[in-house]
């Protein structure tokens, strides 16, 4: 790929400039000598341009049948299957975490795109019968509309994969601002789109800032339904924007998610699940293990070896099949992280980390130290807050109730885990942790496709992606009433 290629928007099925006549670059976190290419610095006319586009595609797309829909995803599953590694390797360059991890978030893409070509032959309502004589009923999905897509930098192509294949299957047609930070995975998956013949303004992605597209994006009264992904303050804002008009919203943010280990547990396995909860993607995930809550009679051996380990992580360039951890995602995010740092030593005991990785290479990119705080309460920022990286710590419990009290003390409500031998915890702990998804020895990240992905509190608004329940974000049930009687009948009174 050339360094200086300049990438466009994807609207009304052509690539084309943004009429600001702007770009601005993107580089790759771990090196930023590394130019991966120029992009659209988009605004207001051509967000208009992309909801016309779509919303003049949509009535054909609504019409096209479900099945065929999906037979069009199920294409565009099988072009990410031939494309895997390419966009794995583009989005290591672009995002930074390593490339085993871009190689399963691709694969999650191809996972949606199968399971939701499936949905256009499913796509089930309900007849029940009814009251009255002669007379027939049953419930169908309808589309909405124009969708925009709002998603965040850290899962590049999976989470618009969740977003824009449901969406498509249910018969709408999408807008999809990508972020900043990594537009090419997202135009990578345009490319697609328009290689298996979708129709033009079905699916349409322009680029650029929150401020400039997002903003005209999810304020557009001719946008039906904003599905997005990011914090919880730019996720209010999304709210408060489609509120006046009473349009949907799908909101999935933040998490502080907790794995408890109790004095039973396997030590050797939840030292493997924390080191890869809190440390996998460089921490920046929004089901990332940044709180650990050890029973206090392990605590101490649970400490020592987590730290030991945390020490042996190989950061580098993602493109290195040996290196564990890549950068932070960009120069504000790893400031963000150091500031972190610097509240964890005011409030707690620093074990092994708390500084930027410099010297050789590493002064190219945003490396930020595995780190860890012990001796963590819950009145503390770190506890309650969410870093989104590369930093965990260690909570003491001093019961099993102690630990469910301590998960569950946080605003939000995305993941949780514990680790213990004893079946009858494990499934109190699923009763009693107020999350979205809940593991039983396993780490706080690792969700499938198949199963609904989502959080309670101020996690999001009560939707769900991923799973069958993703079509009930993406359309809206209708009740059909069919008298064959030939007279009238008035339910609920002709039959008492």
């Amino acid at each position: 790929m050339s360094e200086s290629k300049v990438y466009k928007n994807y609207i009304n099925g052509e690539w084309v400039e943004s009429s600001s006549g702007q770009t601005y670059e993107n580089r790759n976190p771990a090196n930023t000598d590394d130019l991966i290419g120029v992009f659209q610095k988009s605004n207001e006319k051509d967000v208009d341009a992309a909801i016309s586009a779509a919303e003049n595609a949509y009535d054909g797309w609504r019409l096209t049948p479900a099945p065929k829909r999906g037979e069009l995803i199920f294409k565009a599953a099988q072009k990410l299957v031939e494309k895997k590694e390419m966009i794995s390797r583009d989005m290591t360059r672009e995002m930074g975490k390593v490339i085993k991890e871009t190689r399963g978030d691709t694969q999650e893409a191809i996972d949606m795109g199968f399971y939701m070509a499936g949905e256009g032959r499913r796509m089930f309502g309900e007849t029940t019968p009814s009251e009255m004589p002669n007379k027939f009923q049953m419930s169908v999905r309808q589309p909405m509309g124009v969708c925009a897509m709002i998603t965040p930098w850290n899962f590049p192509i999976a989470i618009p994969s969740w977003k824009i294949f449901p969406a498509l299957v249910c018969g709408n047609t999408v807008v999809i601002k990508p972020a900043t930070y990594t537009p090419l995975s997202v135009l990578h998956f345009m490319e697609i789109f328009e290689e298996c013949g979708f129709p033009p303004g079905v699916v349409n992605m322009v680029t650029g800032s929150g401020g400039a597209v997002g903003e005209p994006l999810m304020r557009d009264p001719r946008v039906k339904l904003v599905s997005f992904t990011g914090s919880s303050e730019v996720g209010s804002l999304v709210s408060q924007a489609c509120a006046p008009e009473f349009r949907h919203c799908m909101l999935e943010m933040g998490g502080k998610n907790g794995q408890l280990v109790m004095d039973d547990a396997d030590l050797d396995l939840a030292l493997e699940g924390a080191l890869w909860g809190a440390f996998g993607t460089t921490g920046q995930r929004c089901t990332a293990t940044s709180r650990v809550i050890c029973h206090k009679d392990i605590v101490k051996e649970f400490t020592e070896r987590l730290v030991e380990q945390a020490k042996k992580i190989k950061m580098g360039d993602g493109l290195d099949e040996s290196v564990d951890m890549g950068p932070a995602v960009s120069e504000s995010q790893m400031n963000t992280v150091l500031e972190y740092m610097e509240i964890g030593k005011k409030e707690a005991k620093l074990l092994c980390g708390g500084e930027r990785q410099t010297g050789g290479n590493y002064d190219k990119g945003y490396f930020t130290q595995p780190t860890i705080f012990g001796d963590v309460t819950e009145d503390m920022r770190i506890f309650q807050e969410e870093i989104f990286g590369s930093v965990t710590s260690i909570t003491t419990c001093d019961s099993f109730e102690d630990g469910i009290n301590k998960l569950n003390n946080v605003v939000y409500g995305l993941s949780a885990s514990v680790y213990t031998r004893d079946v009858n915890k494990a499934f109190t702990a699923m009763r009693d942790v107020y999350t979205g998804i809940f593991y039983v020895n396993a780490p706080t990240i690792g969700a499938e496709i198949s199963l609904p992905f989502g959080g309670t509190k101020a996690t999001g608004n009560g939707h769900r992606e991923a799973g069958k329940q993703a079509l009930e974000v993406f359309s809206e049930w209708k009740a059909v009433y069919v008298d064959f009687s030939g007279a009238l009948q008035r339910a609920q009174i002709d039959n008492n």
